[in-house]
């Protein structure tokens, strides 16, 4: 069905999403009704470094010993010997949560959190998201953890041709979060995107509109993106209010995403 659903309907977004149409990695289902993405792949599984992939062109990998001049260059610091790495092509705010589950789950932290223009010509970002680790099985799991949240992730995930929406919830916001959006640790977060940027524009109003939330930031062409025809914001608040925002939003966004007649559907099940 994941298949059937990214191959013939999501032609901006979905068609994109990587693993799950590449034949590269087999999804498995996990206990929440996900597919699960495969964490090896018959021909990668002589580089010692690679970890696996996951929806959204994703692919992690880990280095247990970064070479001094690469260290230095990076501007990582020198405790963190071992690093991990997720880069995808689609669906930065997927990564992105999915990152911040990881270093809840681990002892690492987040030393990078890059989003380039990407989506493979589409309308959004890419991502690269780097741990840091002393120890480079904490460093392994952190990449394998972000993997297997990805189709989660993509669950809030709407697209058909003329573009796509995002809207994540977490409500305790961890590290990762923290360092892309400067939202407050351990409390609600939400984020609330559109695109194009028009459809964003009505949604975040929407979305404040609804609920008693904080605005910690917005996004636009020209402010916060890589030039990306998106529209966004990221609340804080009580938990609650956060989700009504967010759901807010999203109601909106399906009615006008749809309004060149083809349906938006999320990537995977919903999970706000």
């Amino acid at each position: 069905m994941q298949e059937e659903l990214i191959n013939k309907v999501m032609q901006e977004v979905m068609k994109r999403v990587g693993s799950a149409s590449s034949g590269k990695a087999s999804p498995k289902s996990s206990e929440g009704g996900n597919p699960k993405p495969a964490l090896s792949s018959p021909d990668l599984v002589h580089v010692t470094e690679f970890v696996g992939t996951g929806l959204g062109d994703t692919l992690g990998i880990v280095i247990a010993n970064l070479d001094p001049i690469i260290h230095d260059i990076m501007g990582i610091p020198e405790k963190f010997r071992s690093i991990g790495v997720i880069g995808g092509r689609v669906g930065a705010g997927p990564q992105v949560m999915a990152a911040d589950e990881a270093v809840k789950a681990t002892n690492t932290e987040i030393l990078a959190v890059e989003m380039p223009r990407d989506t493979k010509g589409g309308a959004g970002h890419g991502n690269l998201i780097i741990f840091g680790a002393e120890d480079v099985s904490d460093a392994r799991r952190a990449v394998e953890v972000t993997l297997e949240a990805l189709p989660k992730y993509f669950g809030d995930v709407y697209a058909n041709d003329q573009g796509h929406l995002e809207l994540q919830y977490s409500a305790r916001a961890s590290r990762c979060l923290n360092y892309l959006f400067k939202t407050p640790e351990g409390k609600a977060f939400g984020l609330i995107l559109g695109a194009p940027a028009v459809i964003g524009v009505l949604m975040i109003d929407a979305a404040v509109k609804a609920a008693d939330v904080q605005v910690v930031g917005y996004a636009s062409p020209a402010k916060g993106t890589s030039l990306t025809n998106e529209v966004m914001i990221w609340v804080t608040g009580d938990s609650g209010a956060v989700r009504q925002a967010v759901i807010a939003g999203r109601e909106i966004g399906i009615k006008l995403l749809g309004a060149w007649g083809q349906e938006a559907k999320p990537v995977t099940q919903p999970y706000i």
